[in-house]
């Protein structure tokens, strides 16, 4: 339901209007309250559009094990590195792998002594083309072989100006025309812009795959689905009553 509030004059006192709603709309309901200023409207407006993204943000590493936590973090050292090396070649470029994790823990059986060391390495990888995200995937995957695990991916819209451009002229008009409708409710005209404010621009959330097994060494290239994502803006703006 949408519900605005009116600042009405001394003049006026206190009075509530509700209107039947325009076609689409959905009830609107408000209360005027006097106060020394002119009569006002408060209103918010969101704006959605929709955009397709153009960058996947991968989070993958190796896991290793051995005798001693020296064995064991060669080993994840190495794994690593081919993992980096394989991203490089495909075109990924070196500021855009980052370390984001490391892990050192003992492997307990039947006794309370460590019979061996596991080793986690994880990396955060940005894929900055759809078209061959896939494929560096894969050759990620291959270069640290049975070591390898892919916790997740998600897919990102890198440059989003124009949408909240967009966004934001989608939520005044929606703004404008809420205030609009609570004016001929009120049966007056509605006056100009008082003040505008803009709530934080809802970013569109990434869209994360379910953490997978380790994975396979020949594993066939990823598809890759870039789907939409939606940016939303809300306003909350303040009108005068003419």
């Amino acid at each position: 339901m949408l519900t605005g509030a009116f600042a009405a004059g001394a003049g006026l006192g206190s009075a509530s209007a509700a209107a039947s709603p325009a076609v689409g709309q959905a009830v609107l309901a408000g209360q005027a309250v006097a106060t020394g200023g002119g009569a006002r409207i408060t209103v918010t407006g969101t704006g959605n559009v929709t955009g397709t993204p153009d960058q996947l943000l991968l989070s993958m590493g190796v896991q290793t094990s051995g005798g001693s936590v020296a064995t064991a973090l060669a080993r994840a050292n190495h794994a690593v590195r081919a993992v980096t090396a394989g991203l490089t070649r495909t075109g990924v470029r070196a500021s855009d792998i980052q370390t984001s994790g490391l892990s050192i823990q003992p492997d307990y059986g039947s006794s309370p002594v460590p019979d061996g060391y596991g080793v986690s390495e994880s990396i955060q990888v940005t894929l900055r083309d759809l078209a061959t995200a896939g494929t560096q995937i894969s050759d990620a995957v291959r270069a640290g072989g049975n070591a390898t695990v892919v916790d997740g991916v998600s897919l990102n819209l890198s440059g989003n100006g124009s949408l909240l451009a967009a966004a934001r002229a989608r939520a005044v008009a929606d703004a404008r025309a809420k205030a609009a409708q609570y004016a001929r409710a009120l049966g007056q005209p509605l006056g100009p812009l008082v003040t505008m404010s803009e709530q934080s621009p809802v970013q569109p959330l990434p869209v994360f795959a379910a953490p997978s097994a380790r994975a396979s060494a020949g594993s066939s290239p990823v598809p890759v689905s870039p789907g939409t994502q939606q940016v939303s803006v809300t306003v909350t703006a303040v009108f005068a009553l003419a």
